[in-house]
């Protein structure tokens, strides 16, 4: 098992790069985010955490940025229904903290909205991965804000009205969590939308 690759970024284009290392040249598949990350870095060292899948067909390297990202990839193949393609498709949408956030939060939505992901194939990455995902957000401490905000607005009525409203203006379930973040529930909602909305804004 290839763990990760570190060498040379030779080449990247969207959906893909080359890494040499010590001569040999490692295709990687990877993600839009991984693409943002590595594209102003050819000709410099890179390391990529990586995946490799063997199959009757062929072989193919996938390669991520983060271990995060790694293995928030691991976890989506584990889907029925989701192969690495989609898995892909999902993390070159959302980054793995607004994935674990859309998860979480049951944003079908925003996870439907990936290259190739109908909604069918969302609702069951929701379904049978919740369980997980919210375990984790609560066992990992730059994760646990996440699951607190979530909790905090199940609890109160002023943010739960706000969030609605932020979904009704085209906002995802998940960003608008995000927003109301470190906002004071006590507000009146009215007060709160905005400040959720310069949040969106930035």
């Amino acid at each position: 098992m290839i763990y990760h690759v570190n060498g040379t970024l030779e080449y990247c284009e969207p959906g893909f790069c080359v890494v040499d290392c010590a001569g040999v040249g490692y295709k990687l598949a990877i993600s839009d985010n991984t693409y943002s990350a590595v594209v102003g870095h050819v000709n410099e060292k890179a390391k990529l955490y990586t995946y490799l899948q063997v199959r009757e067909d062929g072989v193919e390297l996938f390669g991520f940025n983060t271990l995060d990202e790694l293995n928030s990839f691991k976890l989506l193949i584990t889907v029925s229904g989701v192969g690495p393609k989609a898995a892909m498709a999902i993390l070159s949408l959302l980054t793995p903290e607004r994935l674990s956030m859309a998860i979480t939060s049951e944003d079908v939505k925003a996870i439907s909205k990936a290259n190739g992901v109908g909604a069918k194939t969302a609702a069951r990455v929701v379904l049978e991965l919740k369980d997980k995902v919210t375990k984790q957000v609560f066992s990992s401490p730059v994760s646990a804000d996440a699951g607190a905000v979530a909790s905090q607005i199940q609890k109160n009525s002023n943010l739960q009205e706000a969030l609605e409203a932020l979904v009704v203006l085209g906002y995802s379930r998940s960003d608008a969590q995000r927003a109301l973040g470190g906002i004071d529930p006590k507000l009146e909602v009215a007060k709160i939308i905005p400040l959720a909305l310069s949040k969106l804004l930035r």
